[in-house]
């Protein structure tokens, strides 16, 4: 990237309704498209954009987060030229550590003031795509907006919540939900933001002093008059996925081709954590039709419109159907699996029948018998 840009992926206070797939886990590790986490598509697409500095703000239980990321050596972010940094919470207190994102991003401003990137990159993890931030940013620096906000018109959120904005015809935006209301209007936000660190800095500082810590809800919503906050319009794949209801339906929609090579390789390839593992196994009595299935399956039975992440074993008899199952999933003989949202190591006994429904998936959590 011809501009110096730093990223920020906050996940302080993300807001999810993923019941018991975050139970354990922060929204940004909740595993997608058989091998990926959510956060890797926004890691990708910055590393791909040439950001080479990527700060995640943390927030709560990290720990699969810290053991997904690691060094970030699976997205090139280790050597001397780039770094990752995870920066969790400077303070145990629960009252602290509530607060909102801009308390915390003052707390870590000695990250900030070290930097010498002229610009900022902030980005959530549920916004699922693979995205190219360099003309953004030549947008931006174009029309000398305060602050650019990644936007979508008429997207299809396939059951996930993102805040609406209304623009003018010059493209500006006047008014912009507080949270997820009712506004009336077609563009959604990405919840990505480019502005100058300096201004991020300044906007910190004034909306503290002034008792407010949100960067939206503050920083910019009380502030949408004076700000010169432009949208632009992202044309490409978007998945919005923080409820079980887009969970299921953005991770079906990836068993499109077209879907799936726009998602994962344009403009950019899509990167995770490498496991070095066996491929897929298809014995004899196997039936598998339109499904991925990742590296390490043991298929013995029937498989059909459905998602298996790595180690998942489906044994004689059994059939799969437009279901998710996560991680070394165990599905018994001759049981039936179907609207399914199974997490990581589930086990179905023998001669079980289980069903959902396309609107309300079944959803077992870790480690669940059934």
């Amino acid at each position: 990237m011809k501009h110096q840009v730093m990223g920020v992926i906050n996940l302080i206070h993300e807001t999810d309704d993923m019941e018991r797939l975050t139970q354990n886990r922060c929204l940004a590790t909740v595993p997608f498209g058989a091998r990926y986490r959510l956060i890797d598509f926004i890691l990708s697409s910055m590393v791909n954009s040439g950001i080479n500095k990527v700060a995640i703000f943390a927030h709560t239980k990290y720990r699969s987060l810290m053991d997904h990321v690691g060094s970030g050596d699976h997205w090139d972010l280790n050597n001397r030229q780039s770094g990752l940094f995870l920066l969790p919470p400077a303070t145990d207190d629960i009252q602290e550590v509530s607060r909102g994102d801009l308390y915390h991003f003052y707390q870590h401003r000695d990250y900030f003031n070290r930097s010498t990137a002229e610009y900022v990159v902030i980005a959530r993890s549920h916004m699922v795509c693979n995205i190219d931030f360099e003309p953004i940013i030549e947008a931006h620096k174009a029309r000398e907006a305060d602050i650019t906000v990644v936007c979508r018109e008429d997207a299809d959120l396939m059951g996930g919540k993102a805040r609406k904005v209304k623009m003018n015809a010059d493209g500006r935006i006047t008014a912009m939900q507080d949270h997820y209301g009712r506004m009336h209007s077609s563009v959604s936000s990405m919840e990505m933001f480019i502005m100058r660190k300096d201004v991020l800095m300044e906007l910190v500082e004034t909306s503290l002093a002034q008792g407010q810590d949100h960067l939206v809800r503050h920083a910019i919503f009380s502030r949408i008059d004076k700000l010169r906050v432009y949208g632009y319009m992202y044309e490409g794949y978007l998945a919005v996925v923080n409820t079980l209801s887009s969970f299921y339906q953005s991770n079906m929609s990836l068993l499109s081709q077209d879907v799936w090579r726009e998602l994962f390789f344009q403009p950019g390839t899509i990167f995770t954590k490498g496991k070095d593992e066996p491929p897929a196994r298809y014995l004899g009595t196997a039936k598998v039709s339109d499904s991925l299935i990742a590296n390490g399956c043991r298929i013995e039975g029937t498989v059909e419109n459905s998602i298996l992440f790595r180690g998942v074993h489906v044994r004689k008899g059994a059939v799969v159907r437009n279901s998710i199952i996560m991680q070394n999933g165990d599905i018994g003989e001759n049981s039936l699996v179907q609207h399914c949202i199974l997490d990581k190591d589930v086990r179905v006994q023998y001669d079980r029948d289980i069903r959902g429904s396309s609107e309300n998936p079944f959803l077992a959590g870790k480690r669940k018998i059934i």
